[in-house]
């Protein structure tokens, strides 16, 4: 039985196309992607028949999300948040439909196109082996990465995942990308409780990358690639905005800021 009453989920519009099929669910968060996000879901097609797609979208305004185009590319749903709040947020919502509808684990990737979508089998290979917590890193055997830019490879090498490394106690090598796989029994844990309103930008990635391994669950990090476009990169945050809002969260973990309170 979920306890969902005390859960903070942002309020939001949903949308079905069709009904579950499949133990794993596949959540892409978005807002204004446009082209990358309509790339992203052709060359997710094929996958919808063994994974059920799911859109987070943050309240978009481009028309990329036409609901015939989504039921075309095979989407099960898209939730529209219609509430405070960025990318925590959206995931707060689409963790909480996950758990609802009773699937068994939830899959993440960003919703810009710059990912291996076509790895999603080997995340639903290792929740099947029982991982609790599965971490897309470029920067294990047979990663990739494309086209990095500096300033935020040097930020995750050289503070976010060696400070979550430490904070952690699993070494992990990719800590800010978004490619990711969370267990049913992972999320539910009442040591970790997600579903809280102080989870508003990044937090969430950050706070469970810290906490799965250190309530206990099983973590792995698996290759993928990521890339970005050559020239200048696209960006919805500036690299210093973006990597002093990274160290205010990170400094937030080291004092407990995000702990359940009992």
């Amino acid at each position: 039985m979920i306890q969902k009453e005390d859960w903070e989920i942002p309020k939001f519009d949903l949308q079905e196309f069709k009904g579950k099929t499949g133990k794993y669910c596949l959540c892409i968060p978005v807002i204004n992607e446009g082209e990358k996000i309509q790339k992203e879901l052709k060359r997710l097609k094929d996958f919808s028949a063994s994974i059920d797609i799911v859109i987070l979208d943050g309240g978009s305004t481009d028309s990329s999300l036409h609901p015939d185009f989504l039921k075309d590319m095979g989407v099960r749903a898209i939730l529209v948040k219609r509430d405070i709040g960025k990318l925590s947020a959206q995931l707060r919502m689409g963790f909480a439909y996950a758990l609802e509808q009773g699937y068994e684990g939830v899959i993440t990737v960003d919703g810009n196109n710059k990912d291996s979508v076509e790895s999603v089998p080997l995340f639903m290979e290792q929740l099947d082996q029982g991982m609790d917590f599965v971490q897309g890193s470029r920067y294990v055997p047979g990663g990739k990465e494309i086209n990095t830019p500096l300033s935020r490879k040097l930020a995750i090498k050289l503070i976010h995942a060696p400070y979550l490394s430490l904070i952690s106690g699993f070494k992990y090598t990719d800590t800010t990308n978004g490619f990711r796989a969370h267990s049913r029994r992972l999320l539910l844990d009442p040591g970790l409780k997600p579903f809280r309103s102080i989870f508003l930008t990044y937090e969430l990635l950050a706070y469970i990358s810290a906490k799965a391994p250190r309530l206990g669950y099983k973590v792995v990090e698996i290759p993928v690639s990521r890339q970005y476009p050559k020239g200048k990169i696209p960006t919805k945050i500036s690299p210093l905005k973006g990597n002093l809002l990274l160290l205010k969260i990170l400094l937030g973990l080291l004092y407990g800021k995000y702990n359940p309170r009992r």
